[in-house]
């Protein structure tokens, strides 16, 4: 499926999809590298919207253990109900026997004219007015070198001066013309991480232990601003959240997370 960022593939069940993991969906050192955690949650969002025929109202992942090029992940749709306006369904993502993440979703629209927006875009520079910014890890060919990072405030993944509030505000975009989508949103979403480091002004980040994105309204948009915003961390655990507006200012999704707290003393350091 050539309009998706990763490479899902039906089967004749339409309530299984497979996934053929490449580099190209993969972050860490090399040698070592591993399933994104948002593409897995992607990519479960598109085999429900697709095997419910309807788009996702809002999804949570739970990440349960690593996936590795160059494995399959399958993944399993289930649809315990029905109605007439949304569908609850979940996947279980899973590499021969070993699961690998579990995504619980709801799925559908009414017939509602009502449209409203109370949380703004937050003030900063455009995405013309910042200056593209690498991932610490400097990846050639993983997920990283394949969606553009500019910075409107904090930093990407790497230390700097620590930001007061927790808080950082991302342009993304993908470089090679996907369209933004709630599985692009999801893959953004899982982003949250890099905003350890710029609160903690260290070369911080984390592993995902959840992702829960909600979709409010998804416009054209060539940029989407990650606001993200973390909001504590205590016990090798931290916790922060994302909204994530069209580049007109509309609030397209938000997102929240929990993940381990990793400090790194250098680039390879994990």
């Amino acid at each position: 499926m050539s309009d998706l960022f990763f490479d899902l593939r039906a089967t004749h069940n339409p309530h299984r999809w497979y996934m053929p993991l490449s580099p190209a969906v993969c972050v860490g050192p090399p040698g070592n590298l591993f399933m994104f955690g948002g593409v897995g949650m992607a990519s479960a969002i598109a085999a429900m919207e697709r095997t419910c025929e309807r788009p996702v109202i809002w999804a949570t992942a739970q990440y349960l253990s690593y996936a590795r090029p160059p494995s399959v992940v399958d993944l399993d749709v289930w649809v315990p109900a029905e109605g007439k306006y949304n569908s609850q369904a979940r996947v279980i993502g899973h590499v021969d026997d070993k699961e690998i993440f579990t995504v619980n979703a709801a799925l559908g629209s009414r017939p509602s004219e009502l449209s409203r927006q109370w949380l703004a875009m937050p003030d900063g520079p455009g995405p013309d007015d910042c200056e593209p910014s690498e991932h610490w890890r400097g990846d050639d060919e993983g997920l990283h070198s394949r969606i553009e990072v500019r910075v409107a405030k904090g930093s990407f993944g790497k230390g700097a001066a620590p930001e007061a509030d927790g808080r950082s505000l991302l342009w993304m975009r993908p470089k090679e013309g996907h369209a933004i989508d709630a599985p692009m949103l999801a893959i953004m979403a899982d982003h949250v991480p890099s905003g350890v480091g710029a609160a903690l002004g260290a070369n911080a980040g984390g592993n995902s232990l959840d992702n829960t994105i909600r979709i409010r309204r998804i416009v054209p948009t060539e940029w989407v601003l990650c606001d993200i915003r973390i909001h504590g961390l205590h016990g090798g655990f931290a916790h922060g959240s994302m909204y994530m507006f069209a580049q007109d200012g509309e609030l397209m999704a938000s997102a929240s997370q929990s993940l381990i707290l990793r400090m790194r003393e250098s680039r390879g350091d994990r």
